[in-house]
């Protein structure tokens, strides 16, 4: 039976005051995001992994923890990640926790992604026949919406997969789904204009998802595209996204959240403005505040090298230097940081007990890369 609810301002009001009071932790460890959302400026992604029992069990014992120990309330997942398998993972551990008491679903914001192909890694046909029994052969999919042999945003396809994602999480209504990566893997191949049709066709379906009540909010989870110049090749503008789903959802529009990459090592998002709003270039997380977007980073450890080989700071590992660059970002909701050995878990979530460094520090951390302050 599918978990009813979903985040909602009140309760994870409830969840941050609990934080705050019961556990000790600083006020500033959570933020404001779009809707009256109350977000911890950490969350727990889920992408790395093998396919198999015991990542299963290492993802679902991670969340546990995160939820329980009252400093982690935004969770990130895809339905691609692990072939479905990581999705499962996270539902699972959100029902045994808000079935022990330790969190109710109000309390507990829940992200997934479509858009790539996602063959089934638990049950059903093997990777090599999915695509064709589930998805060619009963309509769900023609072979001309595939892009590069992996990507794909017809309205059939991504409701489909949203079912499935629903499914997967156990739960009624998902909070936010991003758009995977869409114009990186899809605008080299079909060009703009075509982009922006598809486009346009997958935020009128997640406006009709939120109509029905089974989504909060929809985004688009990057990689390359906002960060590099405008005018360059594979460049996406935030403001065009804006403007479509302002066209068919209204001013209360459901595009609310972005996802990109930040960390010491691709620092971007703050110091390079490639993004023209309103006649000016700004930088992701500049030009995301002023579209009233709220911010996710990924890859804040840069895939394990920071945590090897990064900057430390006074009384911080290697990586807890990382993470804590990440949420200080101005603008920012917090990074999403992969988590799965206790030893991670605790060196991660020790982080949530500090408050977010001041704009002084933050920005001395980028210029000791090398990289220029934003003017």
């Amino acid at each position: 039976m599918a978990l009813p609810g979903r985040a909602t301002p009140a309760g994870t009001a409830r969840f941050r005051d609990r934080a705050v009071k019961d556990r000790g932790l600083p006020f500033e460890h959570f933020r404001d995001g779009p809707g009256g959302l109350s977000l911890s400026s950490l969350g727990l992604g889920t992408y790395i992994g093998s396919p198999d029992g015991p990542t299963d069990v290492a993802v679902e014992q991670a969340t546990i923890v995160c939820l329980t120990s009252g400093r982690v309330n935004v969770l990130d997942t895809a339905i691609n990640y692990r072939y479905q398998r990581a999705e499962r993972s996270v539902g699972r551990a959100v029902g045994r926790a808000i079935g022990q008491g330790a969190v109710a679903r109000e309390e507990v914001f829940v992200a997934t992604k479509n858009g790539y192909l996602a063959p089934d890694g638990g049950q059903g046909p093997p990777s090599r026949d999915w695509v064709e029994q589930e998805l060619l052969r009963p309509g769900v999919l023609s072979p001309e919406d595939v892009v590069d042999g992996c990507h794909a945003m017809s309205r059939s396809y991504l409701r489909h997969q949203f079912l499935r994602s629903r499914e997967n999480l156990g739960v009624e209504t998902i909070d936010l789904l991003y758009l995977h990566n869409a114009p990186d893997a899809q605008l080299p191949t079909v060009g703009p204009e075509v982009f922006l049709a598809r486009l346009e066709e997958a935020f009128a379906l997640y406006e009709e998802l939120r109509d029905a009540g089974q989504l909060g909010g929809y985004g688009l989870a990057t990689w390359d595209c906002l960060r590099t110049p405008a005018g360059s090749p594979g460049h996406f503008p935030l403001e065009a996204a804006v403007r479509l789903a302002r066209k068919v959802g209204g001013e209360e529009h459901g595009l609310r959240f972005v996802q990109f990459p930040f960390s010491l090592a691709m620092p971007e998002a703050w110091t390079a403005p490639t993004q023209p709003v309103r006649g000016e270039r700004l930088p992701v997380l500049s030009a995301a505040a002023r579209l009233g977007l709220g911010c996710f980073t990924s890859v804040p450890l840069a895939q394990g090298r920071l945590a090897r080989g990064g900057l430390r700071r006074t009384g911080l590992s290697a990586a807890q230097t990382a993470i804590q660059f990440a949420r200080s970002a101005p603008g920012t909701l917090g990074p999403l940081v992969g988590m799965k050995r206790a030893e991670h878990l605790s060196e991660g979530l020790e982080v949530a007990g500090r408050r977010p460094w001041d704009l002084a520090t933050f920005t001395s951390c980028v210029d000791g890369r090398g990289a220029p302050a934003p003017g």
